[in-house]
């Protein structure tokens, strides 16, 4: 048995384990910066597994360092907790069952996520005392991925610039390496101050915020046709200001999300967005306040990171649903498909031949530009299931996606271990990551604090 093949065989004893931390995350379900249970799991596996934990870090409640080792090199595994609003479901069930209507559920498998990325941080950890290597170790307790950029923040605050290599993945319907470079996007709150009048009596005195919000939203509805068909605007209305149509509404306000292939496009669109705002202001009579968020870059690729979590791939191999598992995914795929076949994507994909934008956006892509990082998906979902859904949500407990997370945990190991011990590699990726990034500047404005989404007014 071969050293890679000992550190498998050690994840597969302790799957009742890291799954039964997945699950205590799935069952707390916090949402962005509320994830104090979750983190707080996490943290305390983590020290009890002679890991030193930093809790608090970035000026961040739920964000934490778990470090173990010294010297170099030094290694980064990714961890993310946060669950989604709205998406409450009963674990394992193949029909819509929320637990509490409302509530939030793990809609992208962050439970998963989190837990996968402490498995491998700890197999990592035992392989290097058996074999007596050195180096440091170091899970980041990422928070508000969804919606809060933790990783951006953290990143401003310098967390992750001792790094020689960062490691992630995430659950999804297949195996691959991630070769997409997601959009970098800022997220902005825009808040229209009017005056209220007798709709009916006196609308002449009346400013009306809630026209201001649909006029700045019909102009950028007119903006969409003049920007790069690989950009995205977003809106949602998170105040009409009141619900008697008899009253001019005196406040209102929109949240937009922006997002363009490259942080460094965004600041021309951020403006031209800003100007509409503005605009809309000036046509009702009201005043705007602009509010930035959060932002967050565009995930980069390293190829040389790329062909190694490859190799690794292939060596872990894809995910084996037993005939119950695949019972459960064709049962769960006729809420969203009327479509035949195996349920599952149990086999590996090959390595991209070159890079694709993505749809999506992630705080990972800030960890990209300041260190080589590698990203894979693994299957824990059945094909097509749909993200940031319920169905993602109920698969979040199965035993399916519990082999998942631990076949991601081992891909990741697999990888760490080769850094380790092949220093060269590294200095390959960083040979490729100086010649194709510049310094990375964070988007985020230092004046800007994080905040749950939740709590904008």
């Amino acid at each position: 048995m071969t050293e890679k093949e000992r550190c498998f065989a050690y994840l597969d004893g302790r799957l009742a384990d890291f799954a039964a931390l997945s699950d205590q995350v799935w069952e707390y379900a916090e949402t962005a910066f509320h994830e104090d249970k979750s983190a707080e799991v996490l943290a305390a596996a983590l020290e009890a597994e002679g890991f030193t934990v930093e809790r608090g870090v970035a000026g961040i409640s739920t964000a934490f360092t778990a470090t173990w080792g010294s010297g170099k090199p030094v290694i980064g595994f990714l961890g993310e907790y946060d669950a989604l609003s709205g998406l409450s479901q009963v674990g394992g069930e193949t029909q819509h069952n929320p637990i509490q209507a409302g509530a939030p559920g793990h809609g992208c498998g962050h439970n998963l996520l989190g837990a996968g990325s402490l498995a491998a941080a700890v197999a990592t950890r035992r392989a290097m005392i058996e074999g007596r290597r050195s180096g440091t170790l170091i899970y980041f307790g990422c928070p508000a991925e969804e919606g809060g950029s933790g990783k951006t923040f953290m990143a401003r605050e310098g967390l992750f610039d001792s790094l020689d290599a960062a490691l992630a993945w995430h659950p999804s319907a297949g195996c691959r390496v991630s070769t997409e470079e997601s959009l970098a996007n800022y997220q902005v709150l825009y808040r229209f101050y009017g005056k209220a009048a007798h709709a009916a009596g006196d609308p002449f005195r009346g400013r009306s915020a809630l026209d201001a919000v649909e006029l700045m939203n019909t102009g950028v509805q007119y903006l969409r046709e003049h920007i790069p068909s690989t950009a995205r605007i977003h809106y949602a209305i998170t105040d009409t200001g009141g619900y008697s149509p008899n009253v001019v509404q005196a406040y209102a306000s929109v949240l937009y999300l922006m997002r363009m292939a490259h942080v460094e496009e965004l600041p021309e669109l951020y403006e031209r967005v800003n100007d509409i705002a503005k605009g809309a202001a000036l046509m009702t009579g009201t005043r705007v306040e602009i509010d930035f968020i959060k932002a967050c870059s565009d995930l980069v690729n390293n190829w040389p990171m790329n062909r190694l979590v490859q190799l690794n791939l292939e060596l872990v191999g894809g995910v084996k649903a037993t005939e119950e598992e695949k019972a459960f995914g064709r049962e769960l795929r006729k809420s969203y498909t009327d479509e035949d076949g195996e349920p599952y994507n149990e086999d590996i994909s090959p390595l991209a031949e070159a890079a694709s934008t993505g749809g999506g956006s992630t705080d990972i892509g800030d960890v990209s530009k300041i260190c080589p990082t590698g990203y894979v998906y693994m299957s824990t979902k059945p094909i097509g299931t749909p993200g940031h859904s319920w169905q993602t949500n109920t698969c979040g407990k199965t035993s399916y996606a519990h082999k998942g997370m631990i076949a991601a945990a081992k891909v990741m190991t697999g990888t760490a271990l080769d850094l380790i011990d092949h220093p060269e590699l590294i200095e390959e990726m960083w040979r490729v990551h100086r010649e194709e990034q510049p310094p990375y500047v964070c988007p985020i404005p230092g004046d800007v604090q994080p905040r749950p989404i939740t709590n904008l007014r």
